[in-house]
């Protein structure tokens, strides 16, 4: 387990689309294993493996210290309700935040580090977080849909 640095906005690789994890083997586990470890150390609620320079669909997400972290490889979507305007932050765009309207709440399908399908239901502040996670996995910043961006 490793913490390993998260890139920064203005580097190409956050813009491009993250391939489906075909297979879950060793190097997928060590992945969500450091991506885990990066997101603590960056004091980070979610990490999507684009932000570390691995260009796979798998993110992490934990919105507080008590409760598991919730990990999926090849998350999607089914369901979204509601609107929800609030103010987001990205560990790779550092002190800038800004307003985001975004579903919410979030029904997210994905694998688990053993293969299992996990349906997450989140709302608030987890509906958020995956849908930003996710959201880096097709190269999109939450920079391109924010509504006002607010000083630091």
């Amino acid at each position: 387990m490793a913490v390993r640095k998260v890139l920064k906005d203005n580097d190409p690789l956050l813009r491009k689309r993250s391939k489906e994890v075909k297979d879950i083997n060793e190097e997928i586990i060590t992945l969500l294993d450091d991506m885990l470890d990066t997101m603590e150390d960056y004091n980070g609620i979610g990490l999507a493996a684009p932000q570390i320079g691995v260009l796979k669909r798998v993110i992490v997400v934990k919105i507080s210290d008590e409760g598991e972290p919730i990990e999926l490889i090849n998350p999607k979507i089914i369901k979204s309700k509601g609107q929800d305007r609030d103010v987001e932050g990205c560990l790779s765009i550092p002190g800038v935040y800004g307003e985001v309207t975004r579903a919410k709440e979030v029904i997210v399908e994905g694998l688990d580090r053993e293969g299992k399908k996990r349906k997450i239901m989140g709302s608030g502040l987890l509906a958020r977080a995956l849908q930003h996670e996710i959201d880096h996995l097709n190269g999109v910043l939450f920079t391109d849909k924010v509504e006002k961006i607010l000083e630091s």
